[in-house]
């Protein structure tokens, strides 16, 4: 006589749900992995937002008359800014391009600066607004 045939209820709970176990199992590592990839993103754009040459840069723009006419008010920063910066206490270089747009257009800010003493002194400050072959240059207006 051969042996019964294991039934349902005989089998281990991964052989009767590995169907479904395993899809379901990929998109929770998936998702996670997703997570801590953006949890990355969103630290770093925020470590560099909150930098001085961020914020001073997009002062200058929102105070330029040049760029307010071009963009119109309010002047709003966009999510994500390419470049690099880094700062070791009084000292430190930033090479960055902030997306700003208004009611009229959108642009971007391009900024090189190093920091040298606490302070940022930059070599190039402009918005480049998009349409437009003419650069708006932000460096006679800043006082240092």
């Amino acid at each position: 006589m051969p042996p019964p045939l294991p039934t349902s209820h005989s089998r281990g709970w991964w052989s009767r749900h590995w169907k479904w176990a395993v899809p379901l199992l990929s998109a929770l590592l998936l998702a996670l992995f997703a997570g801590v990839i953006l949890l990355f993103m969103s630290t770093l754009l925020g470590m560099m937002k909150s930098s001085d040459a961020y914020q001073q840069a997009l002062r200058e723009a929102k105070a330029n008359p040049a760029v307010v006419q071009a963009l119109g008010e309010p002047i709003e920063e966009g999510w994500f800014m390419m470049g690099n910066i880094s700062v070791n206490g009084p000292s430190g270089k930033a090479n960055l391009q902030i997306p700003i747009s208004g009611p009229k257009g959108e642009g971007d800010i391009y900024l090189e600066a190093t920091k040298s003493a606490g302070q940022w002194n930059y070599s190039t400050l402009l918005v480049r607004v998009d349409g437009s072959d003419r650069p708006i240059d932000l460096l006679p207006a800043q006082t240092q």
